[in-house]
């Protein structure tokens, strides 16, 4: 709840010049250290009688949200300057259907957020310690990447209803490769904005916890049997 607080702290100082409100959804119940009204925008609540996925939260929040853009956002998230101006005059292009931030980790160096999608002789490649760098060099101007990291992604209201949100059988891992891929398959870009810049203090749960690899490792093997990666994989740029 920590990180929770520090965010909210973060978005009341640096983007007091936009619009929004924001939905916190409590995954598993707790008290919160804090009154909804302590902040100067609108907070919806939800809380969850048992823990859900990563998609079906994102979609259960959605069906609360109002505004013209759906942000997806991490609690692990930190905001130096507000992203939003720059992620919203990124997707004014009628095929772009999702926008991210450059995502700088606690070091202050890029993170390897936005990537093509994965195939699994580079999945080995990798796990194998013989890949190394980022997909896409990262300049001042947009990049348009395969896919990019669910810790901070911004939809078009329109787009995300059409796309039917997250697929839940995702529990965790590998939903923010297949909403992209979807987006790909209806002809929709994925733009990274690298004037919009926020920091992530990543948790890095698989890396430490055998119950997370196994999440991971599920999810991947779900996505590379799914047919959105098998049509991807029909298309001659892949």
């Amino acid at each position: 709840m920590g990180l929770v607080v520090q965010l909210l702290v973060d978005i009341e100082e640096r983007c007091r010049d936009s619009n929004f409100e924001l939905i916190l959804t409590l995954n598993v119940d707790e008290t919160l250290p804090f009154t909804l009204d302590r902040f100067s925008y609108p907070i919806k609540l939800l809380r969850n009688a048992t823990p859900m996925g990563f998609g079906a939260n994102h979609n259960q929040a959605f069906m609360h949200a109002t505004g013209r853009y759906f942000c997806v956002m991490n609690p692990d998230i930190r905001l130096s300057s507000n992203p939003f101006n720059a992620l919203l005059a990124c997707l004014e292009g009628s095929s772009l259907g999702v926008a991210a931030p450059l995502v700088l980790g606690a070091d202050g160096e890029v993170e390897d957020s936005a990537r093509r999608f994965p195939v699994p002789l580079k999945i080995l490649r990798k796990a194998l310690g013989l890949y190394v760098g980022p997909d896409y060099v990262i300049k001042e101007a947009p990049i348009f990447p395969d896919w990019v990291g669910g810790m901070f992604m911004v939809f078009p209201h329109s787009i995300f209803e059409r796309l039917g949100g997250f697929d839940e059988r995702y529990f965790l891992y590998y939903e923010d490769v297949d909403i992209c891929a979807r987006l790909r398959l209806l002809g929709y870009d994925v733009v990274v904005c690298p004037l919009a810049k926020v920091t992530h203090h990543a948790q890095r749960s698989s890396h430490r916890s055998f119950k997370y690899l196994r999440w991971h490792v599920r999810s991947m093997a779900r996505f590379f049997l799914s047919s959105v990666y098998w049509r991807l994989r029909s298309r001659p740029q892949l």
